[in-house]
């Protein structure tokens, strides 16, 4: 997609979460939709926007984060590993239920995004079962990637 059709995009989202168009806002998430599957640190992405904005603060960009957060344009991803990242939200990109699910190399520390949501049976049983409605999950496998088990044989 073309860098003004995504501008719009973001635009059009912050207005339906009834956010102001900042530019300290404009600029987190085109850096996330810019790097989409890379689970980025705040760290990351102060980084990515400072190359082109250097008065951009570190502080201004865990703000940012936080409150696209709470409005849930983005998704905050801990990966067991002591880092919090951050991905574009499932809602902004028109997913209404779930988030994607990660596959964890133990060797090189490689994460994948893993796409098929096959626990819909599961939670239909939970809820027949115990009355409780599952809104949303979050799913982690950890193993070896296919380029590290290779190496290892």
């Amino acid at each position: 997609m073309k860098e003004e059709k995504v501008q719009e995009l973001l635009k059009v989202k912050l207005r339906e979460k009834g956010l102001k168009v900042t530019q300290q806002r404009l600029l987190v998430l085109q850096a996330l939709a810019a790097n989409s599957g890379s689970h980025m640190a705040a760290e990351d992405i102060y980084e990515l926007i400072r190359e082109d904005y250097p008065d951009i603060g570190l502080a201004t960009v865990y703000r940012t984060l936080q409150l696209l957060l709470e409005m849930q344009l983005v998704d905050r991803i801990n990966l067991d590993d002591g880092c919090v990242r951050y991905e574009i939200g499932h809602l902004f990109e028109g997913d209404t239920k779930h988030n994607h699910h990660h596959l964890i190399c133990r060797t090189c520390g490689k994460v994948l995004p893993f796409e098929d949501d096959l626990l819909e049976e599961l939670e239909r049983h939970i809820e027949e079962d115990t009355g409780f409605h599952v809104l949303d999950h979050e799913l982690k496998f950890y193993g070896q990637c296919k380029e590290c088990l290779s190496k290892s044989k």
